[in-house]
C-alpha cells in the first residue's frame, strides 16, 4: 500500500452531515407541540408585557395611554408593594431552608433498611399530594383555631384548663402560612434527596469505613458533597413554586395582617383595584424572577444528568 493510501486509511471516517431538509423532517412531529406552547404561554406573556407599559385602570377608561414606565416605578416605590416583595422573599427563603433541612433528615432516615419502609415512604409523600386549599383550610380551622383547634386542645389536655391558648393566625399569621408550606413541601425535598442518596457510590463508603471513618466523617466528606447538586436542585425548584404561592395566603389570611405576597398583590391590583397596568408590571417581575431561578435549576439538572451518564 502506498503512503498516501495508508494515510487515508488511518484517518477516521466522518459521517456526512444531514441535510437541512432531513433535519426539519425530524423536527416536524414536534411543531404542533411547539406551536401550542407558544400560543398558550408566550403570546399571553407578550401581551402582559405590553399592558405593563400602559396606564390602564378600569375606573378611568378615558385615560388609557401607552408608553409609560410609571407602573414599574410604582412597583419599586410604593410602600405596600415593597412590603409584599420583602414578605415574598422572606417567606420563600424560610420555607425553602426549613423544607430542605427537614427533607434531608427524613431522607437519611428513610434510606435505612427497616420493616415497613415502603409504607412509611408512601405516608411521607402524602402531604405533597394534598390540594393546597384543602391543606390551608385544614390547618386554619382544625389545627390553628384557638377555640377548637388541635394545638390548643392538646395543650388543655396536658396542662389543664389554665393552659395557654395561642392564636397563631392572629399573633403571627405569616408563621402559620410558613408552617403549612413547610409541611406540604418537605416531602418534595425529601424525594429529591432520597434519590440522591440511592445513587451514592457504595464502594467509596466501604473504603472509608475500612480506613476508620465514622458516621459523621462519612456524612460530612462523602454524603454531603454528593448531595450538593440534589440539594441545589430541590431548593431551586422549591423556590420557583413557593414564590408563586397564592392559595395559602388567600385561604388563610386574605392578604391581611402583613401576609400579602406578590402573587396576592397581583390579584388585588387586577381584580380589586382593577389597575391592569400595575398588576401586569408586578406579574412581569415575578415571571422574570422565576425564569432566572428556573435557569439555574435547569443547569443543575443538566449537570446531574451528565454526571449520571458519565
Amino acid at each position: 500500500m502506498s503512503a498516501p493510501a495508508a494515510e487515508r486509511a488511518s484517518q477516521p471516517i466522518t459521517p456526512p452531515r444531514p441535510r437541512a431538509k432531513d433535519r426539519w423532517l425530524k423536527r416536524a412531529p414536534m411543531l404542533p407541540a411547539l406551536i401550542f406552547v407558544i400560543l398558550v404561554t408566550q403570546i399571553p406573556f407578550a401581551i402582559t408585557i405590553i399592558i405593563s407599559f400602559m396606564n390602564w385602570n378600569a375606573a378611568y377608561p378615558d385615560d388609557i395611554a401607552f408608553g409609560t414606565l410609571q407602573n414599574y416605578v410604582t412597583v419599586f416605590t410604593d410602600a405596600n408593594l415593597l412590603k409584599a416583595v420583602f414578605v415574598t422573599v422572606g417567606l420563600t427563603v424560610g420555607v425553602v431552608l426549613a423544607s430542605a433541612l427537614l427533607g434531608l433528615g427524613i431522607a437519611l432516615l428513610l434510606d435505612r433498611k427497616f420493616i415497613g419502609r415502603g409504607f412509611v415512604r408512601t405516608l411521607m409523600i402524602t402531604p405533597f399530594l394534598v390540594v393546597p386549599v384543602a391543606a390551608a383550610l385544614l390547618f386554619k380551622h382544625a389545627i390553628f383555631n384557638p377555640s377548637y383547634g388541635l394545638i390548643n386542645g392538646l395543650l388543655t389536655t396536658v396542662f389543664g384548663e389554665n393552659a395557654p391558648q395561642p392564636d397563631l393566625m392572629t399573633s403571627n399569621p405569616l408563621l402559620g402560612i410558613g408552617i403549612v408550606l413547610v409541611w406540604q413541601w418537605t416531602p418534595f425535598m425529601m424525594l429529591i434527596m432520597l434519590a440522591g442518596l440511592q445513587s451514592r457510590p457504595m464502594d467509596v463508603y466501604e473504603a472509608a469505613l475500612v480506613d476508620g471513618a465514622g458516621p459523621w466523617q462519612t456524612f460530612r466528606f462523602i454524603t454531603l458533597p454528593h448531595l450538593r447538586r440534589y440539594i441545589e436542585l430541590a431548593a431551586l425548584l422549591g423556590t420557583i413554586y413557593i414564590v408563586q404561592n397564592f392559595d395559602m395566603v388567600f385561604t388563610m389570611t386574605s392578604g391581611g395582617l402583613g401576609t400579602a405576597t406578590l402573587p396576592y398583590v397581583i390579584y388585588q391590583e387586577f381584580f380589586v383595584a382593577q389597575d391592569y397596568g400595575v398588576a401586569s408590571a408586578v406579574g412581569v417581575i415575578v415571571v422574570i424572577a422565576s425564569l432566572i431561578t428556573a435557569t439555574f435549576a435547569l443547569r443543575t439538572a443538566s449537570t446531574l444528568l451528565k454526571e449520571e451518564n458519565s
